[in-house]
């Protein structure tokens, strides 16, 4: 007998409640480096850790995030015991006091590696603190995250143009190389970093709800209707110049889905009707274009690049399939989104889940295979996309 879809999503919210604990519990047992502080920067596939490998502020805002978001939605000890020591590590060694923001990078050590200021980098930690300040309600942890927004508000924002420019030298100079990673173009403003920076004032405006920060919050709305969305494909588009001259074609699926429920959580946050309106439409558009990258087996495809499929399946564009195609169901009410969300979770636990080693594997390659040279943490592998896919549908879900 077929179950009906109220006893599907209480089997959902039930195996996400498991998933999540697992999630946090690996991160627990393997990720404090008791010897130098903070966190390991790198763990491989296999569990190994990698001693001396530099510290990201990406990864450590993202623990900082998680592990408050998990104590928010239930009390435990042991979740705020760690974001207690992210927070301590991040405010020790990646918050820089003479020049504002923070650094990219630490040594093993935790001394200061790679100074530059990424603004993608900043939006994480205001992202995390915000959240922290809910969990701990200590005051330093929400001021530093509003010190970190003036800091962006007067060092990054364009106010010729609106936007945010992407990178800068220790001392907020111009600085040669923009990119985020090796992978992205060299342009002065990304889809990727205005997405994440909307995110965290997000967050931030739930804890302090300010004047200034609201209307950053609906100029960066505004910068996803004007530019980022394209409106002949409801694709985002990634890159652009200081003008906002779109450059290269490259769809990238999971921040198609990701920034489809992002920008509602923006628009509500900040009570904006006509804002909520229009993204509630582009929403369901977005979605109807990240299923084109859709795979047979349910899995999200990670890319697609000059007219051809990049066939590998990230654990973080999953994640992002997860919540946002829930999300679309829960606009538009059309069965055909909830089944996509509830398939797409079983092809992660068919493929992504390491159920020898824990946690998620970085993910598959073209053949099906996966990606065993990834990393199972490290400057970009977080406990961040699936955990907080976990919080999110757990919240959703009624049943």
């Amino acid at each position: 007998m077929e179950k009906t879809i109220k006893e599907q999503l209480f089997g959902y919210k039930k195996e996400l409640a498991a998933e999540l604990k697992n999630i946090l519990t690996w991160w627990e047992i393997h990720a404090p480096d008791i010897a130098d502080g903070g966190f390991y920067g790198k763990i491989d596939n296999d569990n190994q850790v990698i001693a001396e490998a530099p510290k990201g502020s990406v990864l450590n805002a993202r623990i900082l995030w998680s592990f408050s978001a998990a104590y928010n939605h239930e009390s435990l000890p042991e979740y705020l015991e760690m974001a207690d020591r992210a927070y301590r590590y991040i405010i020790a060694r990646f918050v820089d006091d003479e020049q504002g923001g923070v650094y990219w990078s630490v040594d093993n050590k935790g001394n200061p590696l790679d100074t530059k200021k990424q603004v993608y980098a900043l939006s994480f930690a205001i992202y995390a603190l915000s959240e922290y300040y809910r969990a701990s309600k200590i005051e330093a942890a929400k001021q530093t995250a509003i010190d970190l927004f003036y800091v962006l508000a007067e060092r990054a924002y364009d106010p010729v143009k609106t936007g945010y420019f992407e990178a800068f030298t220790k001392d907020w100079q111009p600085i040669e190389d923009l990119r985020l990673s090796a992978k992205d173009a060299n342009e002065k403003k990304t889809m990727n970093t205005h997405l994440h920076v909307l995110e965290g004032y997000t967050n931030l405006f739930s804890i302090w709800p300010d004047k200034a920060l609201g209307e950053h919050i609906s100029s960066l709305l505004n910068n996803f209707f004007d530019h980022f969305i394209d409106p002949h494909t409801h694709h985002l588009l990634l890159f652009f110049d200081g003008d906002w001259n779109p450059k290269g074609d490259l769809v990238s699926y999971g921040h198609d889905i990701e920034a489809s429920w992002l920008l509602l959580e923006a628009a509500e946050a900040i009570g904006d009707k006509n804002s909520i309106k229009r993204v509630k439409a582009l929403t369901i558009a977005m979605a109807d274009a990240t299923v084109t990258g859709i795979d047979a087996d349910g899995g999200l495809w990670y890319e697609y690049e000059e007219g051809h499929l990049v066939k590998e399946k990230h654990w973080w564009v999953q994640a992002e399939a997860m919540v946002g195609f829930f999300n679309a169901w829960q606009i538009c009410g059309d069965s055909k989104y909830l089944d996509i969300a509830l398939k797409n979770w079983e092809f992660i636990k068919e493929k992504i889940l390491d159920k020898q080693n824990g946690e998620w594997s970085w993910g598959i390659n073209k053949n099906g295979r996966i990606m065993q040279s990834e990393d199972k943490a490290g400057l970009w592998k977080c406990p961040y996309h699936n955990s907080r896919a976990c919080l999110q549908l757990i919240t959703r879900i009624i049943a």
